[in-house]
């Protein structure tokens, strides 16, 4: 085990997965084709794919003490990801997502009330960062992910932005990023470039991903793309997760000593066949059952 890791912050959620044969329409009923209930999360995804990969990594977030809240996060546990619950102490539960995938095409819809309930003016011990390669962050628990992401800058830790979609306080996170990987979803206030507006707010690398079609990279002002691989697909919940951890997993592996060979693009092309493995297996953690193979 390498003494280097990454540090995942962010949103932490229970997945109640329904597979169907279609999305059912206003005031349809439909009989689900099966049922399962995993945790969840953007950062709690990530962190669980650099900890498959083999990276030592540490999940930072805030649900609070609760029968969903230690499901989730024995979940993470029994992964090998060392976990810290900002609310620990104080009584409360994860937010529940549903999440239904159409079986013949692998696309997934979700309805998730995020953290919108959890208070912001958490505290920090000053240690979250200890041992930290690379830092992801999801935006959400915002407030916090900032000071966290300023602690990051202090300490020379490379922060990884996984920018879903645009948030309140979006604009003071960029501040603190390095490297910001996007979504199609991800519209910068005035709908401009998203690569073009992270990089003019100091993002020196940055990535937008595209579902099936090829990612757009920006890396200190050269722009290119990188292919994605296709493969048969299951499901594609979580394959963005999946990217964002696996990214951060190949960055922290390498750090600055890395080979020099091993660009930004050659880490993108990478982390993207890890996510397009994942969306061979059903559920957000297929690449956790490629590895067990």
């Amino acid at each position: 085990m390498v003494a280097m890791g990454v540090v995942a912050f962010g949103l932490l959620t229970v997945d109640h997965r329904l597979t169907v044969d279609a999305v059912p329409k206003p005031n349809q009923k439909v009989v689900a084709l099966g049922s399962d209930f995993d945790f969840g999360g953007p950062a709690a995804n990530g962190a669980a794919t650099a900890r498959v990969l083999g990276m030592p990594t540490r999940f930072i977030t805030a649900v609070g003490s609760g029968l969903l809240a230690s499901f989730a996060l024995d979940g993470l546990r029994g992964l090998g990801v060392e976990v810290v619950d900002l609310l620990a102490d104080e009584p409360g539960e994860p937010s529940v997502s549903t999440v239904m995938v159409t079986r013949s095409t692998g696309d997934r819809t979700v309805v998730s009330h995020n953290a919108l309930s959890v208070r912001d003016n958490l505290t920090l011990t000053g240690h979250e960062l200890d041992d930290a390669t690379v830092l992801l962050v999801d935006g959400h628990h915002m407030a916090t992910a900032i000071r966290l992401c300023q602690m990051a800058r202090r300490r020379g830790v490379t922060v990884l932005f996984d920018g879903g979609s645009w948030k309140d306080g979006t604009d003071e996170l960029l501040k603190y990023v390095d490297v910001a990987a996007v979504s199609a979803d991800f519209v910068p206030p005035g709908a401009g470039d998203a690569l073009d507006y992270v990089a003019a707010s100091g993002c020196r690398q940055a990535v937008q991903t595209r579902g099936a079609a090829s990612i757009r990279v920006l890396d200190n002002g050269h722009s290119s793309e990188v292919a994605v691989p296709p493969v048969e697909v299951v499901d594609t919940l979580g394959a963005g997760d999946v990217f964002h951890g696996a990214l951060a997993y190949f960055m922290a592996r390498d750090g600055d000593q890395g080979d020099p060979n091993e660009t930004f693009s050659e880490h993108v092309r990478q982390a993207a066949e890890v996510a397009s493995l994942s969306c061979r297996y059903e559920g957000a953690h297929g690449i956790q059952r490629y590895a067990s193979r």
